[in-house]
């Protein structure tokens, strides 16, 4: 059986399972192996004097809800999955591209005259703060979560060490880099890479196939995932995958 390695927080990687077709989740074998866990740096969130925050991940916007609550503040997101997570949770949410820089040239175009403050991890792409500030805006930034690496579990580890298909999800830089790192060379892997900035962590290791989502967008990797996945079960069972 062909199988699937989710290396997302199990949430996420739950979820992501749950919107491809069932009739594909029955012709595969599941294995889910968190390759990072967000930790909240139970930092305190003062939001007072700022008209609004930056939200560049849905990690930021849990770990915000737990300090801060409901809030009512404008919030400038990066990404659907964190525009519309943030709305969920009370925020005016307002969604301004898939990349940094999409978010930054947005931001740029609208000028908002108050101050924002981007909440973030630890680990940050895009110096969105910094770029903004020196555009003129007034945008101060806060990490108020650190994501710590983690190990493969067992059954991954095993599934990495069979001779059968493995399609590997990939959706980030530090996830890509953890995963090379804890790969076993020669694996029957068949990589999907978010982004070119996540594909460049994976050049280096000896892989099936590699290909890139052309959006850096769920939807992509979605598609993407579902016509790897399928073609490899269409191939194992001699027969079309419905």
């Amino acid at each position: 059986m062909v199988g699937l390695l989710m290396t997302r927080p199990y949430d996420a990687a739950q979820r992501f399972v749950s919107e491809l077709p069932a009739a594909l989740i029955g012709d595969l074998e599941v294995i889910y192996s968190p390759l990072l866990k967000v930790q909240s740096l139970n930092e305190t969130i003062d939001l007072d004097g700022f008209s609004a925050v930056v939200f560049t991940s849905s990690n930021g916007v849990s770990v915000a809800a737990r300090s801060v609550g409901r809030v009512s503040l404008r919030a400038y997101c990066l990404g659907e999955r964190t525009t519309l997570a943030a709305e969920k949770a009370g925020w005016q949410s307002q969604f301004c591209g898939m990349t940094a820089d999409d978010l930054v040239s947005d931001l740029l175009k609208r000028r908002p005259s108050g101050r924002m403050l981007h909440l973030r991890g630890q680990h940050s792409r895009g110096d969105v703060a910094a770029r903004l500030s020196e555009a003129g805006l007034d945008c101060r930034e806060q990490v108020i979560y650190d994501q710590l690496v983690l190990p493969l579990t067992n059954e991954a580890s095993t599934a990495l060490s069979l001779s059968r298909d493995l399609v590997v999800p990939l959706f980030s830089p530090r996830t890509a880099r953890q995963f090379a790192d804890l790969c076993p060379q020669g694996a029957p892997i068949h990589l999907i890479a978010m982004s070119d900035a996540v594909a460049n962590h994976l050049k280096l290791l000896k892989y099936k196939d590699l290909k890139i989502c052309m959006n850096p967008e769920a939807l992509s990797m979605q598609r993407l995932v579902r016509q790897v996945a399928e073609q490899l079960v269409r191939v194992e069972s001699g027969g079309l995958a419905q």
